[in-house]
């Protein structure tokens, strides 16, 4: 388990494989990620690539400014119907490309999706909802 700040931000940046793959597979108290995002705001990336980041925590950083931090959260696999319908409607469309491609997006979702304004997301979300019949 990651303890602190410090320790995430050490393992993260770490030169040591085993050492930055624990970045991204340990699990942290949520107050940690909170920390994280307030004081290492560059890291949002990292924290929201997490394999253990509670839902409490995507939640916030679905909201980042940064589109590539929305992109990751678009792509975790615990998503609520919820945060994949709200980030089905995001300005960036990296991050509509990743809902269009998440196993668990819900039909009217891909449904949106499907007129969507760039052709890539359009034809991502044919094509699931042609496979699913």
């Amino acid at each position: 388990m990651i303890e602190s700040v410090e320790e995430f931000i050490r393992l993260r940046f770490s030169n040591d494989p085993e050492e930055y793959g624990r970045a991204s597979s340990d699990s942290a108290d949520p107050a940690v990620w909170r920390d994280i995002i307030t004081r290492y705001p560059e890291s949002r990336f990292w924290v929201a690539h997490n394999k253990t980041v509670p839902l409490e925590i995507l939640r916030v950083l679905a909201n980042d400014p940064d589109p590539k931090v929305r992109s990751m959260v678009a792509s975790k696999r615990k998503l609520t119907p919820d945060l994949l319908t709200a980030l089905a409607a995001d300005s960036d469309e990296s991050v509509r490309l990743a809902v269009a491609r998440h196993k668990r997006a819900p039909r009217g979702v891909l449904e949106q999706l499907c007129a969507d304004t760039w052709e890539e997301v359009r034809d991502v979300a044919r094509d699931r909802l042609d496979r699913s019949g």
